[in-house]
């Protein structure tokens, strides 16, 4: 038997207990009454309950244009178990799903549930996601909902949060949290069915300030010193990202930006993430650093922010901090009412930048 089929006796979803042919009903039931988060949990069931050993998952369109992308149902549940390996989730253990099942991180949280044996509990996704005041050993969130949750935090075991870089500011607001929730920023992508790399969150982190891998997992960097990732567990090929990272080791890194982000000002080339790291104290909205074509320079170093702002007021504190280089001072800031996100929540940097081209 596949084993992908085979869910776990302690396997709960919402608090009642199925097994599968129960769950396929749950499925249909979820698709012709539910609400539109609930079609995507009963669309992703029916599929994983089927005899085909491939789900085919779209990505978020965060980095580029959405594609399909085919993954093996048996690489699923390695990465399920790598993870369980990780987190030391147990059968019986209690979960939570506010991420929307369309993509591979709230599909992941129904594949653990079922092949670990997770009482696992669903809501819809939102920005702020109704936790019903009860307890969980688990969760995933992006970081606006955990930004928008940190009153509710106490009432989870481990937080995982990924989708984009939790900041510096959201890391001093959980750090200054009188808690025992232990929340990791982790690192992946749906090529790598979710997070194969783990960071805590913590001024004295078990994990330290780098990104380990999970079980299984191996890393090198390529001639632009982009990290490479070796799964043989969960990816048939090894992964060549965009992603520039410093190497320490096989099974260690820090995350510097994105290769396709770097700006190259008058031959000068800056890191984007790198740039807003250093900023995330200073500024609360959301913002991003980015590039116009420029005549002199090539490309001009540029701060896009959400919301209203004093713009002049903002170029003169960002040039009083000590830490920018001067060459990382952003030449112009530029506002916009709202940025343009993806389903899960992340800022469509490129398609933001387009409004102020136009």
């Amino acid at each position: 038997m596949l084993r992908h089929l085979k869910i776990h006796r302690n396997f709960k979803l919402n608090g009642i207990d199925y097994r599968k042919d129960d769950l396929k009903e749950v499925a249909y039931s979820l698709i012709k009454e539910g609400e539109a988060y609930e079609k995507s949990i009963g669309d992703f069931l029916l599929h994983w309950l089927d005899d085909s050993t491939i789900v085919e998952v779209k990505t978020s369109g965060s980095t580029g244009k959405p594609k399909v992308i085919i993954l093996q149902k048996e690489q699923m549940v390695n990465s399920a178990l790598a993870t369980a390996d990780f987190f030391g989730l147990r059968p019986g253990n209690s979960a939570f799903l506010c991420l929307p099942a369309e993509y591979i991180a709230g599909k992941m949280m129904l594949v653990r549930a079922m092949m670990l044996g997770l009482a696992l509990d669903f809501v819809e996704p939102a920005s702020k996601p109704d936790f019903r005041e009860q307890h969980y050993d688990f969760c995933a969130m992006v970081p606006l909902q955990l930004k928008n949750s940190l009153d509710s935090l106490t009432q989870f075991r481990k937080v995982i949060v990924g989708g984009a870089a939790v900041s510096e500011d959201l890391k001093s607001e959980l750090w200054e949290l009188d808690g025992h929730t232990e929340v990791f920023e982790t690192y992946g992508m749906t090529e790598t069915i979710t997070h194969v790399a783990v960071k805590q969150v913590s001024p004295e982190s078990a994990c330290g300030t780098h990104f380990k891998a999970v079980s299984g997992v191996r890393f090198s960097i390529d001639n632009r010193n982009c990290l490479v990732i070796d799964a043989p567990r969960i990816c048939n090929q090894r992964v060549i990202t965009n992603d520039l990272v410093t190497l320490y080791s096989d099974t260690e890194f820090k995350w510097l930006g994105r290769f396709d982000n770097v700006v190259n000002s008058g031959g000068v080339k800056l890191s984007p993430e790198t740039i807003e790291k250093k900023l995330s104290t200073l500024i609360g909205s959301r913002f991003f650093i980015a590039a116009l074509p420029d005549k002199r320079l090539g490309e001009k170093l540029i701060l896009v922010h959400e919301g209203f702002a004093d713009t002049e007021v903002l170029l003169k504190k960002i040039s009083t901090i000590k830490t920018l280089d001067k060459f990382e001072i952003p030449k112009a800031v530029y506002c916009l009412p709202r940025f343009r996100e993806t389903a899960n929540g992340k800022i469509k940097r490129s398609t933001t930048l387009r409004m102020i081209k136009r």
